[in-house]
């Protein structure tokens, strides 16, 4: 995991790790933070930055199962919710118990348009019952503490998920194969994103 090591980039791209994303090819005045795997770790990473100097915009990328079995590729994240949020019966699943919506929204959006993202601290290799009644796209590790931690901040987000599998008995096999995939499509379309 690494340490802001550019206070004054305007942007932030924070990832879990080096095999995902190589921080020698960003554009110049882009930072790539290494978060490490998990909400924990990502919350921890995006405050430290942010306290650090705070950047004009923090995106995310990462890469992710598909719970839609028709998207595939690089796909931007327009809203994200905790999938394993679990404290029923004090409120339901997704929702932080004994706090107010307003105080912790259960769905966080980006304000751009795209799929919508289940972030838990599980690796997933089923599908359950919830995660489709809430119309949820795909699932990660990360994202959900990122943009938590963005909001309470103030500083606007993005994210943007390469699908590496079907969130099935394949997974772990399939994200080993395909995890280093998805950086030449984040690259191509980062100028898109930052005006560049």
């Amino acid at each position: 995991m690494s340490q802001p090591s550019n206070p004054s980039s305007r942007i932030v791209i924070l990832t879990a790790l080096e095999s995902e994303l190589d921080a020698a090819d960003a554009p110049p005045n882009v930072e790539v933070v290494y978060c490490g795997v998990g909400k924990v770790n990502a919350a921890l990473h995006t405050a430290q930055r942010i306290l650090a100097g705070k950047p004009e915009l923090v995106i995310n990328f990462g890469t992710a199962g598909k719970i839609d079995p028709l998207h595939d590729g690089l796909l931007e994240v327009a809203a994200v919710v905790q999938r394993d949020m679990m404290a029923m019966p004090l409120a339901p699943r997704g929702v932080t118990p004994l706090v107010s919506e307003t105080e912790q929204p259960t769905r966080l959006e980006s304000g751009y348009p795209g799929v919508v993202c289940g972030t838990g601290d599980s690796f997933v290799t089923a599908i359950d019952d919830w995660l489709l009644q809430q119309k949820i796209d795909l699932v990660d590790m990360e994202l959900f503490a990122i943009a938590r931690v963005c909001r309470h901040f103030g500083v606007p987000w993005r994210a943007f998920k390469f699908i590496t599998d079907g969130a099935d008995d394949d997974s772990a096999s399939d994200w080993q194969d395909k995890v280093h995939l998805g950086a030449e499509l984040f690259w191509r379309h980062l100028p898109l994103v930052i005006g560049r």
